[in-house]
């Protein structure tokens, strides 16, 4: 695995001569935030590479509100289309394209990462990441993507992280550098700053009395800066399936909240929608680890990144150290919001454009792949074993309401074929 810093000086939109021509691209993607990646990097690829972008249907795929969401104001947006698990492998296979960037949570690329490997030496380069703050580098996001050619990360910090950890586990893949896609440049306003932003996420925090804290700390806040309007912004309304499961909606919370008395009816708005066009205007944004917060500072938008539940790896945080921006419920209940360091931004996400090398590093592997000399993949020690498979594989395809008839079937199923063979085994020694 290569885990060096790997320096370009022409920029992550060019690649190397036009020596492969053309590539062809297709990104899969399985719920929101990885189909908001996927269109991303898309959007940053050579002109004259054909891409598209394929959502797997699974239970947690976007609606089509969040999936206009997901792919709003990026060239490679357009029209996404949809297909099976069993279509989308068959196309793949007639096809064949160049590269298939896996844009999906790690039970999928694990699945998709090892049926694409079987097509011999004739295989596409199987690119993979995570589209958010991915810190401390997780060894089981390496062992679900271990037999991809490349492993996309996007900050210094990450590259140095994720490349020890891959050469501890025996990954052979590389670890690529690019640019959330994301970070873009803010869009021009002439409106007057007057909207506070909490970024709420599926995650963290896992208490309902924590989630009731921010909320309480924002209709605080309504009170005390009229000037501000606090505004929740939701990955998606309460009931929309989301990349990792929520079962305390924010909305949903609030409503008890004011049925309770504890905060005043009015006082705080709820909003989905892309965070470009929120931040557009906003005079600040806070949450607990969202990758919003670095939307934010792309933006020059000042940001809050609450530490009362704690900074470390169970609240998704630990980015977020040394940054400047770390502060409390009371910080947001004042409206008292920070800038990053420089020395912060530089080692996390706000590296330059010339460093990053993911482009180039496709088009070589793209070369060793029509040569036929794509090197083999191994599976690394710590991944599912056959019953966990066949468990990922029910929650990556059938619905939440039923998966427990599909379990039961899978069960009947495999005491049939228990008893069956019995009954042979039996036969057969009566026989004899």
């Amino acid at each position: 695995m290569s885990g060096h810093e790997h320096r370009r000086g022409s920029g992550e939109q060019q690649h190397v001569g036009g020596s492969t021509g053309g590539l062809r691209v297709v990104a899969v993607a399985d719920s929101d935030s990885y189909l908001k990646w996927a269109a991303g990097l898309l959007a940053g690829l050579p002109v004259g590479w054909a891409r598209r972008v394929v959502l797997v249907r699974t239970p947690i795929a976007p609606s089509a509100d969040q999936r206009a969401a997901a792919v709003a104001g990026l060239p490679a947006g357009g029209a996404v289309t949809e297909r099976t698990l069993r279509r989308l492998l068959r196309e793949l296979r007639r096809e064949r394209p160049d590269v298939v960037l896996l844009a999906c949570t790690g039970p999928m690329v694990h699945l998709l990462a090892d049926a694409l490997s079987r097509s011999g030496p004739t295989r596409p380069v199987l690119v993979s990441g995570l589209p958010g703050l991915c810190l401390p580098a997780s060894p089981r996001a390496w062992v679900f993507r271990s037999r991809v050619d490349l492993f996309v990360v996007h900050s210094r910090h990450e590259r140095r992280d994720f490349a020890a950890v891959g050469r501890a586990l025996g990954a052979t893949g590389e670890v690529a550098l690019a640019r959330l896609p994301f970070l873009g440049a803010p869009q021009a306003t002439t409106a007057t700053p007057d909207r506070l932003l909490f970024a709420a996420q599926a995650k963290v925090p896992e208490a309902a009395t924590e989630r009731h804290d921010v909320l309480v700390a924002l209709d605080r806040l309504a009170r005390a800066r009229p000037d501000l309007r606090p505004v929740v912004k939701l990955r998606g309304r309460d009931g929309e399936a989301q990349t990792h499961r929520e079962d305390l909606p924010y909305d949903r919370l609030w409503r008890d909240l004011v049925a309770a008395g504890r905060v005043q009816d009015g006082s705080v708005d709820f909003a989905v929608g892309p965070m470009s066009e929120h931040l557009t205007g906003a005079a600040g944004l806070a949450t607990v680890s969202s990758t919003a917060a670095l939307e934010a500072m792309a933006a020059g938008v000042p940001v809050l990144v609450l530490g009362d539940f704690g900074v470390d790896e169970r609240m998704l945080n630990l980015a977020f150290e040394g940054s400047g921006v770390i502060g409390d419920l009371d910080d947001l209940a004042a409206g008292r919001l920070r800038h990053p360091t420089p020395e912060w931004l530089r080692d996390n996400y706000f590296h330059d454009a010339d460093e990053c090398d993911w482009v180039e590093r496709v088009e070589r592997l793209a070369l060793l792949a029509r040569a036929e000399e794509l090197p083999v993949r191994p599976a690394v020690a710590g991944g599912p074993g056959p019953r966990r498979a066949r468990r990922n594989r029910l929650r990556l395809l059938v619905p939440a309401a039923l998966l427990p008839l599909a379990r039961r079937a899978g069960q009947l199923e495999g005491r049939t074929r228990r008893s069956i063979r019995r009954a042979l085994a039996g036969s057969t020694r009566r026989t004899a």
